[in-house]
Parts: structure tokens; sequence; C-alpha cells
């Protein structure tokens, strides 16, 4: 069969099979003006907690006029070429020397995008005898990582102590066999239900088994633990995290990645990491706007403060009114409702043209059938009036759910 035949009869995959009827409105959406907490959709002004701009520094306006000074002065062709080759800045190394300082690491290396580089990293740490453990509800950027690794490798049920020993002691044989060394990845944030990695439960079993642990920290850094230094600072665990990885994509507001660890492990993935060699070197706006959100993020530790005054409003005012959010320990607020995909589907055309409220939906075959997943993101730069407001929208649109008045047909909203 040719490819393209292949693809046309695949009808999209399982995802973009619905893309006729939702590309524009429930994928692929258009929020226009600044990022904040009201942004326009389709005309029309809408709350919006779906931006992961946890600390709003996406348009703080000491992070816009270093963005803006920064393209002014440098453009963003400088520096052309990667990093090994023509691409090197003092200004690089400074923002490495500083995240490192900031997340408690001897060295850091700064990384073009973090999808690209967690896949990296996987790649450059693991060889052919080595095993992997890792959570059952790892990042897409880990299982992509994952497959590329030739080894043997070993899922542990989410979150689950019990399930951990069981893999690690058929990892331990494994790596006898194939004289290797066992690699364990998990995260600092789950980004779906925003629950915690059971970072310090890991640690601990370090006494029971010779393992190294890569930690994807990507929703934890700046917003969990003392000053927003992550996850595994918030568990006081950070020595016992033999690889760090975060995003500038979330609390930093903006694009780029970076990777902590003991020197020679850094050294090592300078020179290995196949997504950096052959990459252009990050651009220099992109390098002195991180140096500014770093700066903001330490010298300013109320953003995180109102951050976190914002999520516990949100989430009690949920558990208060009865709504399910799971176990989430951060910021990112899942509520979790039943019901089939065209009642999901009414449910958010009814949220977002009746309410003038945005967010995120998730529904099969992303999670199982039957399940809802509306998933709120609060900031620094919402308020108390923006929590109270939606905590009565999902009154409304919960009582439409349960007495089945989203059955029916589903609404094509492409423009």
């Amino acid at each position: 069969m040719d490819i393209f035949e292949r693809i046309q009869k695949n009808a999209g995959g399982p995802i973009g099979q619905y893309q006729k009827l939702s590309h524009g409105y429930f994928s692929f959406p258009k929020l226009v003006g600044e990022i904040g907490p009201r942004m326009e959709f389709r005309g029309r002004q809408m709350l919006n907690w779906s931006l992961n701009n946890y600390l709003g520094l996406a348009n703080h306006p000491e992070v816009r006029k270093a963005d803006a000074e920064a393209a002014a002065k440098y453009g963003m062709a400088s520096p052309m070429g990667a990093r090994m080759m023509s691409g090197q800045t003092i200004y690089h190394e400074e923002l490495e020397r500083q995240l490192a300082e900031f997340v408690g690491k001897e060295d850091a290396f700064l990384l073009n995008f973090g999808y690209q580089g967690m896949i990296s990293i996987i790649d450059s740490l693991l060889s052919r005898g080595d095993v992997v453990v890792y959570d059952a509800e790892a990042h897409a950027c880990i299982i992509d990582g994952l497959r590329l690794h030739t080894g043997k490798r070993f899922v542990f049920a989410h979150n689950d102590p019990e399930s951990f020993r069981k893999q690690m002691d058929h990892a331990v044989k494994v790596a006898e066999e194939t004289h290797g060394g066992i690699l364990v990845i998990t995260e600092g944030v789950f980004g779906m239900k925003g629950d915690l990695g059971m970072l310090d439960k890991i640690v601990a079993m370090k006494k029971d088994y010779n393992f190294r642990l890569l930690v994807d920290d990507a929703h934890g850094f700046g917003t969990m633990g003392p000053g927003g230094k992550g996850t595994a600072h918030h568990f006081g665990v950070i020595d016992g995290v033999d690889v760090l990885f975060n995003t500038f994509a979330k609390s930093m507001a903006g694009f780029g990645a970076f990777v902590a660890s003991h020197k020679y492990i850094i050294d090592y993935l300078r020179y290995n990491m196949r997504s950096q060699t052959y990459a252009k070197s990050l651009p220099m706006p992109m390098v002195m706007g991180a140096m500014k959100r770093l700066e903001l993020i330490k010298t300013h530790p109320e953003m995180q403060q109102k951050l976190w005054e914002i999520t516990r409003a949100l989430q009690k005012g949920f558990r208060d009114n009865g709504f399910d959010i799971g176990a989430t320990q951060s910021p990112v607020t899942p509520v979790l409702m039943h019901g089939e995909i065209g009642e999901a589907t009414n449910l958010i055309v009814d949220l977002r043209e009746n309410h003038n409220l945005f967010c995120s939906v998730v529904i099969y075959p992303v999670i199982p059938k039957g399940e809802i997943i509306l998933r709120i993101i609060p900031t620094a730069v919402h308020t108390l009036e923006d929590v109270a407001y939606t905590i009565d929208c999902f009154k409304a649109i919960r009582n439409k759910l349960e007495t089945g008045a989203y059955k029916g047909d589903i609404p094509n909203m492409r423009d």
C-alpha cells in the first residue's frame, strides 16, 4: 500500500480522526491578545485557565523589556550555528551557571527545546545493556526517548512503591545479565493530574538498589519548593536526584530548557546530545530573557506566594462544592467528571459560548471512555474574583451534565 493511501484511510490517527469536527475550536484553538487571564477566542473575551504561565511572567514589564532589548541588540539569528561549532557565548555559559546554582547542582546545559531535549538526554545516558524503570504516567517526551532505547525497560504503576520495588527486582536481574546499569525516570509534578512524583520514596530506595534517578520537573520549576527551586527541594531530596530536567515553557514563560547534574555528567551530555550537537544555538533574546526571568523568580517570592494563594482558593472552592480534583498537590487542577464524548463536547461549548470561560478538556482516547478531565491552570495573575466566578460556572455545567442536558448531537464548531 502507498504510504499516503494508508494515512488517508487511517482517518488522521487516534486523535486526528476528530479533526473535521474539532479543528479550530476543540483542537488548535486560536487565543488572541496579551497572554493572561483574559484573552479573546473567536471574537469573544474569555476567562482563560489554559496557559502554563504560572508566575505571570509572560507579560511582566521587565521581561518584555529584556526580551525587546535583546532582540533589538542581537536579533533572532545570533548566535549562528550549534554551540559546539560557532554558537557559544559567555551569556549561554552564565545562564547555565545561574541555573545550576539555583537548583542546587554542579552544572547545567541549555537545551533548545524541552521535548527534544528529554528524548536526547535519555538517548545519551543509556547504552544497550542498561535497564530503565519508569512511571506509568510519564510524559510523552519520556516515552519517545525510551523508544530509542534498545535495552530492557520496566514500567511501574503510577506512584506505587510496591510496584516500583517489583519492577526494580526485575531490573536488577536483567542488569546483572547484561552488565548494565539501571536508570529510574519519573516526574516532579505530573502535568495531567497535578500529583507529585514519589521522589522521597524513590530516593529512599537507593539504600536497597543501585540506580540513577532522572526527574522531569517541568511543572515543578518555579512553582514547588522554597523559592520555586522545584519538587526535589520540596521533598528535601535534591542530592538524591542524579539528573534534573526543567523547561522554560511553564513558569519561565518562554521556550528552551536545561538539564542539571554533576559536572562530569553535564560535560558528557554537552558532547553527546545529538539534539543539541546538530541544532542551532538558543537565540540570544531567549538567553537574555531567561536570565531576567530567573532573576525575577529569585528576587520576587511574592509571585510564587500569589500563585499558591489562587491555587489554594481554587482547589478549596472545588472541594467544598463536591468536585473531584483527584490527588493534586500542585497548581495543576484537574476537575474529574463522567460523560460520553458528545456530552463533553457540548459541555465545553456551553462553557465557552455561554459562560465565556476557556479551559482545556481531556477525553478519550487520551483517557478512558466515559471520563472527562477539565484541566485548570491557575496563575499568579488570576484573581479571587476569577476563582469565585469559575466555581459558579462549574456548578452550573455539572448540574446540566448530571441531568442529561448535554446529550444530543455534537456541534461542528469549525470556522
